[in-house]
């Protein structure tokens, strides 16, 4: 009777565990996108002394810790903030009232949010929206960006996984690391700029920045499991996809998401990558310190793992000892 309860246990158990981890796993990528609000949002406020305090007393009293302010003389300091990727968003008083400038290229959801907001700071009258640093054309709300983004996640992780389980030897995982993240940047480049349109700015900077990101994750993954076997892999998935990707704010901004999540998820692969990528497409490059830092230490120490870890399962079968063979000779039998 014990056995043929086993079975049927043994079932219960495991749907029960995948339910656990999906009851850990929705609230991880629903909570972000529906707690979105300002949080030390960096903004700027321009124009002439007494109307720019006014107008910063009156952020800070209407989002306490909402607004992270800084102030610049004149439209064209605070302009030059954003293309610096400084702010998001600044606030313009000048002799025809209040001004909106945006930068959608660094998140459309700030821009909108930041546009939405500030209507109560004009007292009625209508506020002028200059976009500084638009996204692209094809992809006014940046949609397009942040779901191409995820297959580049996932293919990164399922990458790592298949050269630490599947390929024998460490120069040749070195070198698959190493050829995917130049396929992936080239082909990323392809479709989201050249066949999508969703990104704008130089395709070799772009793709630049996509490859770093594909090597970094799949080089976490395989590294990991070189160190951990097995349960590196699993690791490895958290890192770079089940918690990097809910909080790496591609489809938002780090100081949109609850704290310190926000941050934390600007020092995981996927929250650095989009960074990266969104300041090779629409800045030039500018504000790319951090992520560019992070995805290097990312890549150098997975690959680092990799060659120095321990054998994977493909080097390991290649030296297991076969089953014992018997073996019959011929026995002389002198007459």
């Amino acid at each position: 009777m014990a056995r043929a309860r086993s079975p049927l246990m043994l079932a219960l158990l495991v749907a029960a565990l995948v339910v656990g981890v999906q009851a850990l796993l929705v609230p991880l990528f629903a909570a972000p996108a529906a707690n979105l609000a300002p949080r030390d949002l960096p903004v700027v406020v321009a124009g002439p002394a007494p109307a720019v305090d006014d107008l910063v007393d009156r952020l800070a009293a209407a989002r306490p810790g909402g607004f992270a302010v800084t102030t610049r003389p004149d439209a064209a300091a605070a302009d030059e903030a954003l293309r610096d990727r400084e702010a998001y968003a600044a606030l313009v008083v000048g002799p025809d009232g209040l001004a909106l400038h945006t930068a959608p290229g660094a998140s459309p959801t700030a821009a909108a949010l930041l546009t939405e907001a500030v209507g109560g700071l004009a007292g009625g009258r209508p506020v002028s929206v200059v976009e500084v640093v638009p996204t692209d054309p094809d992809d006014p709300r940046g949609t397009g960006l942040a779901a191409g983004f995820l297959p580049l996640t996932l293919t990164s992780l399922i990458a790592g996984a298949a050269l630490a389980l599947l390929v024998a030897g460490r120069v040749a995982r070195l070198v698959g690391l190493l050829a995917y993240g130049v396929l992936a940047g080239t082909g990323g480049v392809l479709v989201l700029h050249g066949w999508l349109g969703v990104l704008d700015g130089n395709p070799l900077a772009e793709a630049g920045a996509m490859g770093l990101f594909a090597l970094a994750a799949s080089a976490t993954v395989a590294g990991l499991s070189a160190l951990l076997g097995p349960a590196g892999i699993g690791l490895g998935a958290l890192l770079v996809f089940l918690v990097g990707n809910p909080l790496s704010a591609v489809s938002a901004a780090p100081e949109l998401l609850p704290q310190p999540w926000g941050a934390v998820g600007q020092w995981l692969p996927a929250g650095a990558g989009s960074s990266l990528l969104r300041s090779a497409a629409f800045f030039d490059g500018a504000g790319a310190g951090h992520a560019l830092a992070v995805l290097v230490g990312y890549a150098v120490i997975g690959v680092g793992l990799t060659l120095v870890g321990r054998r994977a399962p493909a080097d390991a079968a290649r030296t297991l000892p076969g089953p014992a063979r018997r073996v019959d000779r011929p026995v002389a039998v002198s007459g």
